[in-house]
């Protein structure tokens, strides 16, 4: 289903039970009730012991009086989000029919719980999920906690501006084949850098062979409100899918939405969910999460139409400086690069001699301009709707400069984001297994205990069970070496990494 400024188009049944409950998608139950709790005058005696920012007037002073009178803690008026049956499951409920979906998950422990969750519902302690390589930590961190077994798929990958892509539906094909024990498919939709694979496909397969697909949408929200962007989850038929409102579709950071369809058994999910969400979730972000719903439903479609247009008119701009390569459409193939998300302003550096994470810092120390991130021969600007054109002609006009300034030869770069893995066991063995603690600069051809990775986009460049290959530690020196925020290994300085004894 997508909706179009307050009109739908059907992809599967609505949430069950939502027009029994007299909702419509221009009210907002949990935002009317948490503010009508704050007018009626109520005299606190629970948490949190700020009590409305009486007790630090620094707080109020800082974030507002208003939103210190909304920071509150459940109570029956306000529903529980571990035990859902009041304002928040009606929240949940528009929510579910908003994005085509069957049930709906309000979550505040960002997309990275959303994930997790999808993991954890499909698989437990040996079981195999295919995804790809090119997946965010979370979805590996989800497999060293319950033992899950990733079956790897290399993803496509451009030569020329060195990223990955999708997954090519021949490699799916032949993945199943091969694991047809395998419980579930995860897919990234899109990637960071705005690649899709080829859902409707992919989710054809893995049903024929009775597996689940859950899909990573931390950037693919704004998917299910433009037919001009690449199909979502839902309408393409997979059964779970992490939206990360916060990122594209306006609720505050940390905020996320699971969805999934009836093929998931929801109570479940919910059990699930509660291992590790917070039993004190923030009223502030449930909120948000029900303003940006309905503000998606309604106005969505203009949003992202503007957005496309920024990002169309940036693109053609900065590649009319020359040097640079703000790469789009063109990249489409039908294959590993199947759909392309038009929002994402992605633009490829190399040429200039800069790394991406060099124009990062340039346009952040030299031009006062936050880009989402650089990495080694790319960076990512996330565009929206909140956006103003003068503030895109200054990013343009801040890259010709820097061009002008800085451009130099670009022998020596590192010229590929995706290397792939050597594996030699699975994450959580290699996490839990006895470790030894060597320099970095000496690991070559040794067991990985830790995660090593760049972030964002916090794709790990060697995860725990993974052989450290020459290739990734040149990768992980170099990255390093050009200022990418590095995280990961227990040593925060990149000196030393823990490996398998």
């Amino acid at each position: 289903m997508r909706v179009h400024d307050g009109k739908l188009r059907p992809c599967g049944k609505a949430v069950r039970g939502i027009h029994e409950l007299h909702l419509e998608q221009n009210d907002a139950p949990l935002a009317e009730a948490l503010n009508a709790q704050r007018i009626n005058r109520l005299a606190h005696f629970d948490v949190p012991a700020h009590k409305g920012g009486r007790m630090n007037p620094e707080l109020p002073a800082y974030f507002g009086k208003l939103c210190m009178e909304l920071d509150v803690n459940s109570m029956k008026p306000l529903d529980n989000l571990g035990h859902p049956v009041g304002v928040i499951r009606d929240a949940q409920a528009l929510a579910a029919e908003c994005f085509g979906a069957d049930n709906a998950f309000f979550m505040v422990n960002g997309t990275t719980s959303a994930v997790q969750t999808m993991i954890w519902t499909a698989t437990g302690r040996g079981d195999k999920i295919i995804l790809p390589r090119n997946v965010h930590r979370s979805a590996i961190n989800a497999l060293v906690v319950n033992g899950a077994v990733p079956v790897y798929i290399n993803p496509g990958t451009d030569k020329k501006l060195g990223i990955p892509l999708g997954m090519s539906v021949a490699d799916v094909r032949k993945a199943i084949a091969e694991h047809p024990d395998a419980k579930a498919i995860l897919v990234n939709n899109p990637t960071y850098y705005g690649i899709c694979s080829n859902l409707v496909e992919i989710v054809k397969l893995a049903h024929e062979a009775g597996m689940l697909v859950l899909a990573d949408e931390a950037h693919g929200t704004h998917f299910y409100f433009h037919d001009d962007l690449p199909v979502p989850a839902m309408a393409a038929g997979a059964d779970m899918a992490a939206a990360s409102i916060h990122k594209t579709g306006g609720s505050l950071t940390q905020s996320s939405i699971l969805l999934a369809k009836k093929s998931v058994n929801p109570d479940y999910v919910r059990q699930v969910i509660t291992l590790t969400q917070s039993t004190s979730a923030s009223y502030l972000l449930l909120s948000s999460l029900d303003i940006a719903r309905r503000n998606l439903y309604f106005k969505g479609r203009s949003m992202y139409q503007k957005t496309m247009e920024f990002a169309d008119y940036a693109r053609d701009e900065i590649n009319c400086l020359g040097g640079y390569l703000a790469f789009g459409p063109e990249l489409v193939d039908g294959d590993a690069a199947f759909a392309f998300d038009r929002t994402k302003l992605s633009v490829h550096t190399r040429d200039i001699g800069l790394a991406g994470i060099e124009v990062y810092d340039h346009l952040r120390d030299d031009y006062g301009i936050q880009i989402e991130f650089g990495d080694i021969g790319n960076l990512l600007a996330i565009l929206s709707a909140g956006d103003r054109m003068m503030d895109v002609e200054r990013l343009i006009s801040a890259l010709a400069e820097i061009k002008r300034l800085h451009e130099r030869s670009a022998a020596g770069l590192f010229d590929h984001e995706y290397i792939d893995p050597s594996i030699a066991m699975a994450p959580q063995e290699a996490f839990y297994a006895k470790k030894r603690r060597v320099p970095m600069r000496e690991s070559t051809g040794l067991i990985a205990g830790e995660f090593v990775m760049s972030y964002p986009p916090g794709i790990p460049i060697v995860a725990p069970g993974e052989r450290i290959t020459p290739d990734v530690l040149e990768h992980i020196l170099f990255a390093k070496e050009k200022g990418c925020f590095m995280t990961g290994p227990e040593d925060m300085a990149l000196d030393f990494i823990q490996v398998v004894e």
